[in-house]
């Protein structure tokens, strides 16, 4: 069983993405694909839909990302939901990345870092995707918790939204953009932890413009698929990049539900794509 506090995160992922290629899968159980699946909006609906991505996904890839903002939208009984998906996964030796994106400040950030990375909490992750836009400082509370229980980050560089380019590439009075002092804080995180602790996430869906050849740490790509990126377009975009890439694919996959056999080889077939064009 993989978990925070079961050895190094850098081991981990490398043994898993050894063992099971760099793709990484969404479960984004959005109203409209709950619906095209023949589920309800409900969260009886969703722990269908998410117990299907289990059975499909659970021995087939090394990272799964539940988008936690589609469990919550029911409230108590949509985290209920995720306990028991983020649960299964981990058991089935699956690395879990709850895509939370949470950043705050003092005891309300240390809060939400042990509310995912600590492992007595039902919703504890292998990782955590968090903002840095309150300052890569206040991010403290999460470092710490990730190096006491061996779990990671992927802290928001470059995202795949096209209205996120406003703030991220403006210029900082040091002269680097908003991203490329984010890549550094992250660079600066993963030196003192002696761990890569902090990735990053970086959008496949077009030219980054960030300098990524001295961050060895992992990297969280979204943009696979229906956004518009392809595993081709991944040795261009990240070259030079962590060998630790992450690319991520959700509703491209997620479309070939809700048939167990259909989604597990839609999973496989984008995985080789990934490997075949990364190798």
């Amino acid at each position: 069983m993989t978990g925070p506090g079961v050895g190094r995160w850098r081991t981990r992922l490398e043994a898993a993405v050894t063992a099971r290629g760099r793709l990484c899968v969404g479960i984004d159980p959005h109203a409209a694909l709950l619906d095209s699946w023949g589920l309800e909006d409900t969260a009886a609906g969703l722990a269908a839909f998410a117990e299907t991505c289990v059975a499909a996904f659970a021995d087939e890839v090394a990272v799964v990302k539940p988008q936690v903002a589609f469990f919550e939208r029911f409230g108590s009984a949509g985290y209920a939901v995720l306990e028991r998906t983020i649960a299964s996964l981990r058991s089935a030796g699956v690395l879990v990345i709850a895509d939370a994106k949470r950043g705050d400040i003092g005891s309300t950030s240390d809060a939400y870092a042990a509310a995912w990375l600590d492992p007595v909490s039902p919703l504890a992750s292998d990782a955590v995707t968090v903002s840095p836009y309150l300052g890569p400082g206040a991010l403290e509370p999460f470092v710490r918790r990730a190096v006491a229980h061996g779990a990671g980050l992927f802290v928001l560089a470059r995202t795949s939204n096209p209205e996120g380019e406003q703030v991220q590439t403006a210029r900082t009075l040091s002269g680097d953009t908003v991203a490329q002092h984010v890549v550094s804080a992250a660079e600066a995180v993963d030196r003192e932890a002696g761990d890569a602790v902090a990735g990053l996430v970086v959008g496949a869906t077009r030219g980054h413009g960030l300098d990524l050849r001295e961050f060895s740490g992992p990297i969280l790509a979204p943009g696979l698929g229906a956004q518009g990126a392809s595993a081709a377009d991944l040795p261009s975009l990240f070259e030079g990049a962590s060998k630790l890439l992450l690319p991520n694919s959700s509703r491209d996959i997620a479309r070939h539900g809700p048939d167990v056999m259909a989604l597990r080889d839609a999973a496989r077939r984008v995985r080789d794509e990934v490997e075949r064009a990364l190798a």
